[in-house]
């Protein structure tokens, strides 16, 4: 007979199983082959949260035999292991001896966040409990004697035990595991101030003592969550563009056998040598070459540029890039883990592995708060026993107080609450931030580099010079393009003139690569490029050509207009002495004539994501703190790379979510706007300091001294974080200067650069 309940045994086994961890044949067949014998295995662990987690995690692993290299990321809690050997070092058992639980990592990132769950309902929970505790304490504070001032101090004790069992238990729960494995972090303080601050609040009550300090332990527990809350949700960015990402790539394609047989293959299961069928407006799922069909594909999210690229027979295709006019039979040149959009999501890790790097600096920084604050109470314990001829509980209340006093309420609101103002502010601005860590960042940088295709500009082609052509030919044309999706014949469809009836057409075709074909009583029209709908006009040399039965109507040129306030945005960064660079994976002309029209001089042209994340990488190696601006997939490393980053709302999902910044509104002067919103808040964030270091410099002594017990400390503290707060208030939106709207007027009409590719 087991004593346990029915079902209880399988999930003992099914705890088990995962306590063991994977097997090393499952590590290996999850490990990606980097060459020259070298492996590299990722793994998720989700109890990371601090600088002291990953120095113990890379300490433990670089001392494993066969490890050539351990990092692990901070905000997508992942640890990326690189090895050699014919077996896997025992990675996962060395982080589960460290009291943290691993497992491979699948890259679904889907599920739910328990953490920010648990975090939400601990905040509502302790504020619950604050609130009510404090009203109590006012009464007693007000001279409730004897029985009514006993009667409040119950209640309050009772009000607080499920603060401090439900709320606190994050900090009981990280303190338990970290001195359980012999580790110091900021928890441990934390736990210990508020349970001795209830036990001795609790001793004061059951002997009808004149003061308890219940209030002073659960506002604790409700500024400390605050700032956790905030934290967390800052660092759970960068999963969401990672996971963003992944989702961009097919979940499959159909593959062609040898046989003629078709089947359709998961994406994993893809392997080089095979061929592919993509249909017309489907993503090309791994790199490859095209082995049959012409079509035109959309590059905008890989390569940036503005035009859609024909591809034909024997034409390179990257993974992630729309094929939208023809079908294609690709032949696969390389699997999907070491395809195009595999390479960027390591960029992206790799990127962010070094932007976690300054908030590791800050939390080593905090680890210090731990032993000082111990040292300082024990050592006020100490003197105090002596001072006082061993009278413990004098002793205990003023170390107590000291404890709470120098509690890091007001050093954690010092950033948080301004993040906070700050982010309200820039969305009355019209913007919206994404990192909090970002404004600090955003505040140092000395360079801003653009992209060109949806930043700079709208990424939106417009038909120019129009009212040179007749009516009806515009009509025609607006008829013919009507049959397309192509983004110039959607734009030249859009274009169509009012009150001139749209012609019929026996026929229409598309031709992938080339135009429309449509024929009306026996004529034929063309609309497409110049060498295909007008091969016998001479005149027609370039450009996306009407032709009727080979010889030209009309020619069409395309624009794409710059964003409103772009002059002005980038001639206000130039007065601060920042240095503006453009690059695009556009064309030559399109960048050069960008940059001309906004006095950019440093402009680069067919740049690749690889390219634009080195060109940030070499500016960061240089001393340079960078800010791009970009958007769409082929920005994404460079985004992630930048010291900062910021991404207009029409940009492509991957770009949103993998910048800090996203601006709302079609106006560029979003830019210099957060810029001046981040510099006043970093003016904020040095003053909050200030304040809180000297509240600990004037109070801590007159703590020690004796002079303040636990309800002061906590009055004390409780004053510190308002004022604080108060001094974050005092952020206000920035305005734009009058001078927005003359350059608006006098950018709306310059061409980045001509469009001449066919729909």
């Amino acid at each position: 007979m087991s004593c346990c309940a029915p079902g209880t045994e399988a999930a003992l086994d099914r705890a088990a199983a995962l306590t063991a961890g994977p097997s090393p044949e499952e590590v290996r067949l999850a490990s990606r082959d980097l060459g020259d014998g070298l492996r590299q295995t990722d793994l998720s662990v989700p109890g990371i949260h601090c600088g002291a987690c990953i120095q113990a995690i890379e300490s433990a692993l670089a001392r494993l035999d066969g490890v050539v290299h351990a990092r692990v990321n901070l905000s997508s809690r992942r640890v990326s292991v690189r090895w050699r050997g014919d077996a896997p070092p025992p990675i996962v058992p060395a982080i589960n001896a460290l009291g943290y639980e691993a497992h491979l990592d699948d890259g679904a990132g889907e599920a739910r966040d328990e953490t920010l769950a648990e975090l939400i309902r601990a905040v509502a929970v302790s504020g619950f409990a604050a609130g009510n505790i404090m009203l109590l304490s006012v009464s007693v504070w007000s001279g409730a004697q004897d029985a009514t001032r006993d009667l409040f101090h119950w209640i309050s004790a009772l009000i607080a035990v499920p603060a401090l069992v439900f709320a606190g238990r994050i900090f009981y729960r990280s303190a338990f595991q970290a001195l359980r494995h012999g580790r110091m972090n900021m928890d441990v303080p934390i736990a210990l101030g508020v349970s001795l601050a209830y036990g001795l609040s609790l001793y004061e009550t059951i002997n009808h003592g004149q003061h308890a300090y219940f209030d002073a332990a659960v506002s604790l527990l409700f500024f400390l969550l605050i700032g956790r809350t905030l934290d967390h949700v800052m660092r759970e960015r960068t999963r969401v563009a990672v996971s963003g990402l992944a989702r961009l790539a097919p979940r499959g394609a159909l593959v062609l056998g040898d046989d003629g047989t078709r089947s359709y293959l998961p994406l994993g299961e893809i392997e080089p040598g095979m061929r592919l069928m993509i249909a017309a407006g489907e993503r090309i799922p791994v790199d490859g070459r095209v082995v049959a069909g012409s079509s035109e594909l959309d590059c905008a999210l890989v390569t940036g540029e503005s035009a859609p690229q024909p591809i034909a027979r024997d034409g390179a295709v990257r993974a992630g890039t729309l094929n939208l006019t023809g079908p294609l039979t690709v032949e696969a040149e390389a699997a999907a883990k070491d395809s195009f959009l595999a390479e960027m999501l390591r960029l992206m890790e790799a990127a962010e592995g070094g932007r976690a790097r300054y908030r590791r600096i800050a939390d080593r920084a905090s680890a210090l708060y731990s032993p000082v604050v111990h040292l300082t109470a024990l050592l006020t314990f100490a003197g105090w026993m002596v001072a006082s001829g061993g009278d413990w509980h004098q002793s205990l209340t003023i170390a107590i107080a000291v404890l709470i006093i120098t509690c890091p309420c007001a050093l954690g609101l010092a950033v948080p609450i301004v993040q906070v103002v700050a982010a309200r502010r820039l969305f009355e601005s019209g913007i919206m931030v994404k990192d909090g860590s970002a404004m600090e960042r955003l505040a140092e940088i000395d360079t801003v580099v653009f992209d060109k295709t949806g930043t700079l500009t709208l990424g939106a082609p417009r038909p120019v010079g129009l009212d040179a052509v007749k009516p009806r030919v515009r009509a025609l044309t607006a008829a013919i393009a009507a049959h397309s999706r192509h983004p110039l014949s959607q734009a030249l469809a859009a274009a169509a003139p009012a009150g001139v009836p749209a012609p019929a057409f026996s026929s229409v075709r598309e031709v992938p690569g080339y135009g429309v074909e449509a024929e009306q009583d026996g004529i034929v029209y063309r609309l497409g490029r110049a060498e295909w709908a007008a091969p016998d006009d001479p005149a027609a040399r370039d450009g996306t050509v009407l032709a009727r039965d080979g010889m030209a109507l009309a020619r069409f040129d395309f624009e794409d207009r710059l964003r409103r306030d772009a002059r002005t945005a980038v001639e206000t960064l130039q007065a601060e002495g920042l240095a503006i660079e453009l690059i695009s994976g556009d064309r030559e002309e399109a960048v050069r004539s960008a940059g001309a029209a906004l006095a950019i001089d440093a402009a680069t042209a067919r740049a690749l994501p690889g390219d634009k994340a080195s060109r940030l990488d070499s500016l960061a190696r240089q001393g340079h703190r960078a800010l791009m601006v970009g958007d769409g997939l082929n920005d994404a490393p460079a985004l992630a790379a930048a010291h900062v980053s910021m991404a207009p709302a029409t940009a492509a999902d991957i770009g949103r979510n993998a910048a800090d910044f996203v601006f709302l509104r079609e106006s560029l002067y979003a830019v210099p706007q957060a810029l001046d919103i981040a510099r006043r808040a970093g003016r904020l964030v040095r003053q909050n300091f200030a304040l809180a270091i000297g509240y600990n410099v004037i109070a801590v002594p007159i703590a020690v001294l004796g002079h303040v017990t636990p309800l002061i400390a906590a009055v004390a503290m409780s004053l510190s974080s308002l004022i604080v707060v108060a001094n974050a208030m005092r952020l206000r939106p920035a305005r734009a200067p009058q001078r927005a709207a003359a350059a608006d007027s006098r950018a709306e009409g310059v061409a980045p650069g001509r469009l001449a590719t066919a729909p």
